[in-house]
């Protein structure tokens, strides 16, 4: 059946160039247009109902109707709908949430910077880094090292840093040699055969101290990670792997920057993915539940070490030359408040670790014996399964068969949203709110449309389950 002309969906054909997608598929298929949220679930234009299983992009951390949040919005643009803070200027909602996310920080910092988006924080530390071994009097300190598959966000400078061939490729990235990606720290296809996690953890320790030495301790700045990889395929950390990566920075005096803007804010179990890996970083960057995503608004947390640089340079050339005119925007600034304000009425932590156990558990139950599953992965609200061809030999499917995006597809019919990532992974990474009841719901979608797969593989011959 043909919409009619002046559909949502052909309006948006017409009209709209979509992030992450294939053009040409979506002028034949269309968008999934959402309409209404309520809780963790959403609906279509259609009136169809979904669970959203990945919090919009791992980011709807306390659903899709919080009035709290909308009251503190509105009350802000009632009170003041916008001041910016360059040269020294302020406001009370800036000023409270950059204490509070001092106060909750996962060690000692110092000064806390606004953004828009983890892209926009991520590229802001990237500066600073440079600016502040410029003005330390170390100028050749400027190569950044990060790691396949990291997702680290899409300006140029983030996206030379992200690790995944498709936010490379057609874009000339990354942008220059400073930019350096060592391994991606997954036991499941990178360890040797018998490897345990610890022992390939420490090859991963002896590659980055190996890549420095290459490159130089004198050229390398600066060491990005997320606690745990989300985009990238929600890869943890095998045993150990940070215990033994920290020495080798601090060996070569090379920053840690944690890349927070998927774990922060209790998804691992924890307030912050640092505090889950025992990570104790120079910069923290920080966006998505930071406001529930209500509004935009990332942030970036520094040490005193790197504050006092920055500080040395702004009064050697009068400025710290950076901002946007969003930065610390009053009205996300009052809705983050709000937001971490709820999190601790909740003991967002506590409660994560109590249903991401079940989660964890449910993954586990309903899928590692799944003949399609070659892995099922987690901590906290995050998780993922693996599809393979070959179970035993951790073969993934050939790209080009799109079965990942099948089993989006098929998800989104059992009236689940849930994330296709590399490898034919599908992800899973709820708000923050959802119930155990709701978690075996969404489980529940997903493994009827995973059998559903199955079933379409068997008749087409394209693997043996």
């Amino acid at each position: 059946m043909t919409p009619p002309r002046n559909s949502n969906a052909v309006r948006d054909i017409q009209n709209v160039l979509h992030p992450y997608t294939d053009h040409r598929a979506h002028a034949q298929n269309g968008p999934l247009v959402i309409t209404r949220g309520e809780g963790v679930r959403v609906w279509d234009d259609q009136g169809r109902e979904y669970i959203e299983g990945v919090a919009g992009l791992w980011c709807a951390s306390l659903g899709f109707d919080n009035k709290r949040l909308v009251a503190a919005a509105h009350a802000q643009m009632q009170k003041l709908p916008f001041y910016h803070s360059f040269t020294a200027k302020s406001h009370e909602p800036l000023i409270d949430l950059s204490e509070m996310l001092i106060e909750r920080s996962p060690c000692p910092m110092s000064k806390v910077f606004y953004a828009n988006s983890g892209s926009e924080a991520n590229d802001t530390a990237i500066k600073m880094v440079w600016y502040y071994n410029n003005a330390i009097g170390r100028p050749a300190k400027k190569k950044i090292i990060s790691r396949l598959k990291a997702y680290h966000g899409i300006t140029i400078a983030s996206g030379s840093l992200t690790g995944l061939p498709t936010n490379h490729k057609m874009f000339d990235l990354p942008v220059s040699d400073r930019f350096i990606h060592v391994s991606t720290p997954h036991h499941y296809h990178g360890a040797h055969p018998g490897e345990s996690e610890e022992a390939y953890a420490t090859r991963l320790a002896e590659e980055l101290e190996a890549t420095i030495l290459r490159e130089g301790p004198d050229t390398v700045a600066a060491f990005f990670a997320e606690p745990v990889m989300g985009a990238g395929g929600v890869m943890i950390p095998p045993a150990t792997y940070f215990d033994k990566i920290q020495p080798v920075l601090r060996k070569y005096d090379v920053l840690f920057v944690a890349d927070e803007v998927i774990c922060g804010f209790g998804r691992t179990g924890n307030y912050w993915g640092c505090q889950t890996y025992s990570i104790t970083p120079d910069i923290i960057t920080c966006a998505k539940a930071l406001s529930a995503s209500f509004l935009p608004i990332s942030a970036i947390i520094i040490n005193d070490r790197i504050f006092q640089g920055l500080a040395d340079g702004s009064a050697t050339i009068g400025t710290w030359g950076h901002g946007f005119t969003y930065s610390g925007h009053p009205v996300p600034a009052a809705v983050a408040v709000e937001t971490l304000k709820i999190y601790d009425e909740m003991d967002i932590a506590s409660h994560v670790r109590a249903t991401g156990a079940r989660l964890q558990e449910g993954l586990r139950r309903r899928f590692a014996d799944h003949p399609l599953v070659g892995e099922v992965r987690g901590v906290g609200l995050v998780g993922a399964i693996e599809l393979v061809t070959d179970k035993a030999a951790h073969k993934n499917f050939d790209p080009a068969l799109k079965i990942g995006p099948r089993m989006i597809k098929l998800a989104e019919a059992e009236g689940v949203i849930l994330r296709g990532l590399a490898n034919d992974t599908v992800a899973f990474s709820p708000p923050l709110i959802m119930t155990e009841d709701e978690i075996e719901e969404m489980l529940a979608r997903a493994a009827r449309a995973l059998d559903a797969l199955a079933v379409q593989l068997r008749r087409e011959s394209l693997a043996v389950v």
